[in-house]
């Protein structure tokens, strides 16, 4: 019973479609059509009050229905078709309504087919039992062109519904883009600078006893640079930077002075793509903050070149602690490092001798 009471509270048809195929089912007066001017007997009044009823629940269920599943549907309006067109030639409207939900059949070539089959199938049925041309041409006429226009407006409205679903996969995965590139940019930031204010802060705290004048300058250095990582957590935030790789090498200078490790830098001038650049400026700063962390270096070398249209960065120190990248793979900033290069179809290369070696090559036609 509760069935029975959902089944009748709707809807009939999907949502999707609107109330369109309501507004179609207007095209039944063909059908009783000829009962305007002859007046039918009480038994074929309830036989057509029955076709009506049976057909007004096949015809709704045709719209929820698909491919082979449509089949009892589409048979069952066919039968109608043929069992009424011997006495009532307004039965060609069941053919026309079973061109039209021919378009519930996903495979074109199915479907045309389909609506070719019923068609001449309701011709052969017309001119062999010398069927009137009232009843033939409605279904010729109107019957292609509804099956044809069904056919073509359900396709469009799948291939609509593709490109929704594609576009919402789009949005998804450049979300999670998003917020990995967040995570990276999180990680290498935030590292970094606590690293550098945590060397200060323990930096100022010696010095306080004895130079009070240089723990000041400190604790001025990190309260500079606690903004400095404010804003450029929020500029990550937003996607936007606008320090380069020249400004990160001054920074990886000054916090590499603070832990006495020192800095040899040669980079050759050349106008660097700016994904290059950012991809470059994020390598080096992780680069400094395992230096400061893991290696216990004293000297630190970094070069940037370019070699036949790949820019070509190393980065090396001669740090004791690290005898295998084990520590630095458990780890997200050399993973990082790696997704963020290999983003720009470049290469990374790392080396545990003496001192940890990074090879950075990205290829600036990618990246341009």
């Amino acid at each position: 019973m509760d069935r029975i009471r959902r089944l009748l509270a709707g809807p009939w048809v999907p949502p999707s479609v609107g109330k369109a195929p309501y507004l179609w089912l207007l095209s039944l007066n063909f059908f009783v059509w000829k009962y305007f001017y002859i007046r039918p007997s009480v038994r074929e009044l309830a036989m057509l009050a029955l076709t009506i009823i049976v057909f007004v629940p096949m015809y709704c269920s045709s719209f929820w229905l698909r491919n082979r599943r449509l089949a009892p549907v589409l048979l069952a309006t066919f039968a109608l078709g043929v069992v009424w067109a011997p006495f009532n030639f307004g039965a060609c409207t069941f053919f026309i309504f079973a061109s039209g939900m021919c378009a519930r059949i996903e495979n074109q070539r199915y479907a045309y087919g389909t609506i070719a089959l019923i068609l001449c199938s309701a011709a052969l049925i017309a001119l062999s039992v010398d069927l009137p041309l009232s009843f033939l041409l409605p279904t010729l006429a109107v019957g292609t062109p509804v099956g044809i226009a069904s056919v073509m407006d359900a396709t469009l409205k799948r291939k609509q519904w593709q490109l929704l679903r594609k576009q919402e996969e789009v949005e998804h995965l450049a979300r999670i883009a998003e917020r990995e590139r967040i995570s990276r940019d999180m990680h290498d930031l935030l590292g970094h600078t606590l690293s550098l204010i945590t060397l200060k802060a323990e930096l100022a705290g010696r010095l306080l006893e004895r130079d009070v004048e240089a723990s000041r300058r400190e604790i001025k250095d990190i309260e500079t640079n606690a903004r400095h990582a404010l804003a450029e957590v929020r500029n990550a935030v937003s996607g936007y930077r606008q320090t380069g790789f020249a400004h990160e090498l001054a920074q990886a200078r000054a916090a590499l002075a603070a832990a006495n490790v020192t800095l040899d830098a040669k980079v050759q001038p050349f106008t660097m793509p700016a994904t290059a650049e950012s991809v470059l400026s994020l390598s080096l700063r992780e680069a400094v903050t395992n230096i400061l962390r893991h290696a216990d270096a004293k000297h630190c070398e970094v070069s940037v070149t370019l070699q036949d249209g790949v820019v070509v960065c190393h980065i090396r120190d001669d740090g004791r602690k690290l005898d295998s990248l084990q520590a630095l793979e458990q780890g997200n900033g050399l993973r990082g490092m790696q997704e963020r290069v290999a983003s720009l179809g470049g290469q990374l290369r790392v080396e545990v001798a003496r001192g940890l070696s990074l090879e950075l090559r990205l290829p600036t036609g990618s990246t341009a």
